[in-house]
Order: structure tokens, then C-alpha cells, then sequence
């Protein structure tokens, strides 16, 4: 393991496997701890130490913004995009010989890279079947229209919506059954519906945990509203509508996209592979993907820049 974690993950030490180890904090949260120490040295005795860090812009760090303590440990608050980068501490401490008459000083660097991330956001892809008489009834639009504004009306106070929605029909063949025209239909539960901006920093100013928390019960009231229609079917109608729904036809998948000058890579960051953490010096993102694209311009504007 290249970090020695103790306490809920909330100091970092630079081990001997490793003279370097990534660090990831959530955007507006404070930084863990990171000690200005190895761990063999964190178990001995260290005389006179004396600690200088050096933040990602190559200044010694200092102000408000910064934890520093007397031995040497560094905390980063409310943590955002342009502070991603490495974060570098000379350790000076001396050294004597038993007896007393030889003094060394000695010099030690420790290198941690901070990465700047994100929950990703979360949109699902469902999908459903219906079965219906034929393929060229006019009311399959209809119904398909009156489908979607079920669906807006029932997760609407969430202020979640239904995107990209579409259908197509089919003729489908079933084991021990004939061929049966039935109805694909996919749509999107998204978490942006118009008002979500003014709900959501209403909360709080980093709000991909509200709106995510918002979509997943959204999807939840979705699926219950199709578990539900078998159960209508066979309790409430006795003749069967010809356009009705297939039971354990509902499938959903999560989609996850990153905001802008954020990406997702998990052979790099495996430490936080489902987060969106700040694009590399070097990359860029400029709109909502998963992945940091490589600049092809020779200047860089900034670590974790949206553009080159």
C-alpha cells in the first residue's frame, strides 16, 4: 500500500515503498492531514525538525486557507480545481553521534499530488416493452406521449425530468409464444429539470450530492410505478388493454458524466476510479464526458484548466 492511513483516512504519510502518493479531496471539503514525515521517522525521535511546504504554484505555503501545524502536518480548506497539483515538504532535522561531539543536519523531500474531484453526475437509461395489437396503431403515439407526461408528473417535485425519450415497435418472437408486436421504449431520468439551480445551492454551493440523491428517487418512484403495473392489470381489469406493459421488461442502467475540467480514468486515479477528479496538466474537459481529453495546444492556462 503506498499510504499509511490511520484515523478515518484523515492523516497521509509518505512511506519507504513510495516517495510520492495521491491524495484526493472533494471539492469546497477540507483536505486531509498530510504529515511532513515518513513513518519510520514518525516512530523516532526527530531533533530540531523544521518544515517548508510548497504549494502547486511553487510559493511556500501560507494564509487562511492553510492548517499548519508545529509538526509539520498540512491541511487544505475548502479545497477547489486550481489547487489541484503536487505539494512539496522539505523536512530539515539534525542528527548527533553518541557522544555527543559530531552534528549533521539532514534534508528530507516529500511529494504529494492532490487531485481536486467530484461525485460524477448521475443520469439512468431505462427501458421498457409494451405489448400492443399492431405496429402501425395510431395510438401507439398516443400512448407514448401520454407515458411521458405520466412519467414528468411523477417525479416533477423532485425536479427531475424525462429526457431523450423514444420507441420503436416490433414483431418479437417468445418461447412457447407467437409472434407478438410489442413496443421499445427507452427514456432518460435526469436531475436538471428547470428550478434545480436555485433548490440546489439553496442547500449547498457543491450540489452533485443533492441532485444525485435526487435522481436516485426519482428512478426509485419510476421502477415502483412499473412494478405496480402488472399488479393493476391483473386486480383491476378483466379485459387486458391492448397496449399494456411487459412484466420484467424494465431494465436501467446509471450513466455518469463529469463536469467541465473534470474526467474519469481509473488505471490513473484507481485510488478514486468512480470519481471525477481535475484533468491532468496537459488535458482538458470541456463539457460534460468522463474523459480528460489531451491538449493539443503547447500552452496551458492552468492545472485542471477547462481549455489549453
Amino acid at each position: 500500500c503506498p499510504i499509511w492511513i490511520i484515523l478515518n483516512k484523515e492523516i497521509y504519510y509518505v512511506t519507504r515503498q513510495r516517495l510520492k502518493v495521491n491524495v484526493y479531496v472533494k471539492v469546497h471539503r477540507d483536505s486531509p492531514f498530510l504529515v511532513c514525515m515518513d513513518v519510520s521517522l514518525a516512530q523516532s525521535e526527530v531533533i530540531d525538525p523544521n518544515y517548508l511546504w510548497i504549494g502547486p504554484d511553487g510559493q511556500t505555503l501560507k494564509g487562511d486557507y492553510v492548517n499548519l501545524t508545529e509538526t509539520g502536518k498540512l491541511m487544505v480548506h475548502d479545497f477547489r480545481e486550481h489547487m489541484s497539483g503536487p505539494y512539496t515538504c522539505t523536512l530539515t532535522y539534525r542528527v548527533f553521534r553518541n557522544d555527543m561531539q559530531v552534528e549533521q543536519e539532514k534534508v528530507k523531500a516529500y511529494k504529494f499530488m492532490v487531485y481536486a474531484y467530484r461525485e460524477p453526475d448521475y443520469t439512468y437509461r431505462i427501458s421498457v416493452h409494451f405489448t400492443t395489437k399492431e405496429c402501425s396503431l395510431a395510438a401507439n403515439q398516443q400512448f407514448f406521449e401520454e407515458l411521458k407526461k405520466i412519467l414528468n408528473n411523477l417525479i416533477s417535485y423532485l425536479t427531475c425530468h424525462i429526457i431523450e425519450p423514444a420507441y420503436k415497435c416490433y414483431s418479437v418472437k417468445r418461447p412457447n409464444h407467437g409472434l407478438v408486436d410489442e413496443l421499445f421504449v427507452v427514456f432518460e431520468v435526469n436531475p436538471f429539470a428547470p428550478g434545480w439551480e436555485a433548490i440546489c445551492h439553496h442547500v449547498t454551493p457543491d450540489c452533485e450530492d443533492v441532485t444525485n440523491s435526487r435522481v436516485q428517487k426519482a428512478r426509485l418512484l419510476i421502477e415502483e410505478f412499473f412494478r405496480r403495473q402488472q399488479y393493476i392489470l391483473k386486480d383491476e381489469y378483466e379485459n387486458i388493454p391492448v397496449i399494456h406493459y411487459i412484466d420484467h421488461s424494465f431494465q436501467v442502467t446509471r450513466l455518469d458524466s463529469c463536469r467541465p475540467g473534470f474526467g474519469k480514468n481509473d488505471v490513473i486515479h484507481n485510488d478514486c476510479a468512480n470519481c471525477c477528479v481535475a484533468c491532468d496538466p496537459g488535458s482538458y474537459s470541456p463539457n460534460n464526458n468522463v474523459v480528460c481529453q489531451t491538449c493539443t495546444s503547447i500552452r496551458i492556462k492552468y492545472y485542471g484548466a477547462k481549455s489549453c
